[in-house]
C-alpha cells in the first residue's frame, strides 16, 4: 500500500509539473515590440468614488474634487483624450425621437442636466439645451463647479465625427433594440468617410451583433461570451483547448484576473492571437462593482507586464497616456 500511494504521489507530481511546464509563459517569447493600444473610456472625464456603487447610482453627485473642466462624452473631452495619447474614445449613444443618436452615458438625462425623462425620448434639439454639466458636485450639493458649462454640450454622434475625422471610437449600445444597429450601419453607408472612425461597438447583444453583420470588419463583443471564455478557459485551457467563446473576438480581462489565467501573459495571448482575439486589458474586478473598471492609476499601470501586447481600458487617460509614452 505504501509503494502503491507513492506511486501515486510521483505521478500526481509528474502530472503537475507536466501542467504547469505546458502553460508556462515563459515558453513564448514576449514581443520585440510589445504595442498597447489606449481605449479611453469616455474620453477626459471627471471620476468618482465607487463605493457602494449600483447600476443606478448618480455618479455625478460623487465626483472627486474636479482638476479639470472637462465632461464626459463631449467632442472637447474626446479631444482632451486623443491628445492624451488615447488611440480609441469609449462612446455612448442613444437613439433620439428625430433619428439621431445622442452621445450620452445615463439612460435617463435626470442626473447630470436639470432636465427630466428617457435620453431616448426626447429629440436632438430638446438634448441640445440641456446643460450636461449641471448635476455635478464634490461635496454633497454644497457646490456644483460645472454648472453652466455644459449648455449644449452634448453632441450628436455625426458631430463627433465630423470633428474628429481621424478618431477611432468605440460605440457603447445602452440598450437590447437591435435598431440600433440598423441606424449606425445606414449612417456608415450614407457616409462611408466615416467607417474608418468606428473601430467597434459592444453593449447590449442585439444592436451590437446585428451591426456586426451588417458593417464589415466591425470589432465587437459579447458580456455573457466573455464571461464564458474566462470560466472556460480556466476549467479546460491547462490542456491548451480554445473555447469557442474565445475566438474571433476581443477578450477582456481584468488586472487582478489575468494571473490566474493559463499562460499569463505571453502564452496566453499567444493562443488567443492563434484562435483570431485580442485581449483588452481592465482595472481589478469587484463583484459589487457593475461598472467597467480602467488603469487608472500609476501603480496598476505597473502591473501590466512589459510584454503585453493588446489593449488597454482607461478612465483616466489624462494620467495613463504620458506615463506609458514615458515607458
Amino acid at each position: 500500500m505504501k509503494k502503491l500511494a507513492l506511486r501515486a504521489l510521483l505521478a500526481l507530481i509528474v502530472f503537475v509539473a507536466a501542467v504547469y511546464v505546458f502553460n508556462a509563459s515563459w515558453r513564448v517569447a514576449p514581443p520585440a515590440d510589445p504595442q498597447i493600444t489606449l481605449i479611453s473610456h469616455r474620453g477626459v472625464h471627471q471620476t468618482f468614488h465607487r463605493e457602494n456603487i449600483a447600476s443606478d447610482t448618480c455618479t455625478a453627485e460623487r465626483i472627486y474634487p474636479p482638476t479639470h473642466d472637462y465632461i464626459e462624452n463631449t467632442v472637447t473631452s474626446m479631444q482632451a483624450a486623443f491628445a492624451a495619447g488615447a488611440d480609441i474614445v469609449e462612446l455612448d449613444v442613444h437613439p433620439t425621437t428625430d433619428g439621431h443618436f445622442a452621445v450620452m452615458h445615463d439612460w435617463t438625462v435626470d442626473c447630470r442636466t436639470e432636465g427630466t425623462g428617457e435620453t431616448r425620448s426626447h429629440d436632438m434639439a430638446y438634448l441640445k439645451t440641456l446643460d450636461i454639466g449641471y448635476g455635478y458636485t464634490a461635496d454633497d450639493g454644497a457646490t456644483y463647479p460645472l454648472r453652466g458649462k455644459g449648455v449644449g454640450q452634448m453632441p450628436e454622434l455625426t458631430e463627433v465625427f465630423e470633428a474628429l475625422p481621424q478618431g477611432r471610437f468605440l460605440v457603447n449600445f445602452k440598450s437590447r433594440e437591435a435598431r440600433e444597429g440598423d441606424m449606425l450601419a445606414e449612417m456608415l453607408a450614407t457616409h462611408p468617410q466615416w467607417r474608418a472612425n468606428v473601430w467597434g461597438a459592444y453593449g447590449g447583444d442585439e444592436p451590437t451583433f446585428r451591426a456586426a453583420g451588417l458593417i464589415d470588419g466591425l470589432a465587437v463583443w459579447s458580456r455573457r461570451g466573455l464571461v464564458d471564455c474566462l470560466l472556460q478557459y480556466e476549467g479546460l485551457g491547462w490542456t491548451g483547448y480554445m473555447p469557442d467563446a474565445c475566438r474571433n473576438t476581443k477578450v477582456m480581462v481584468p488586472l487582478n484576473v489575468a494571473p490566474f489565467l493559463w499562460g499569463w501573459p505571453n502564452l496566453f495571448l499567444e493562443r488567443l492571437r492563434d484562435a483570431g482575439s485580442e485581449v483588452i486589458l481592465l482595472g481589478p474586478y469587484d463583484a459589487g462593482d457593475p461598472g467597467t473598471a480602467g488603469i487608472d492609476t500609476l501603480e496598476q499601470l505597473a502591473e501590466v507586464p512589459e510584454s503585453f501586447s493588446g489593449y488597454v481600458w482607461t478612465n483616466r487617460i489624462e494620467i495613463i497616456g504620458p506615463a506609458l509614452a514615458a515607458r
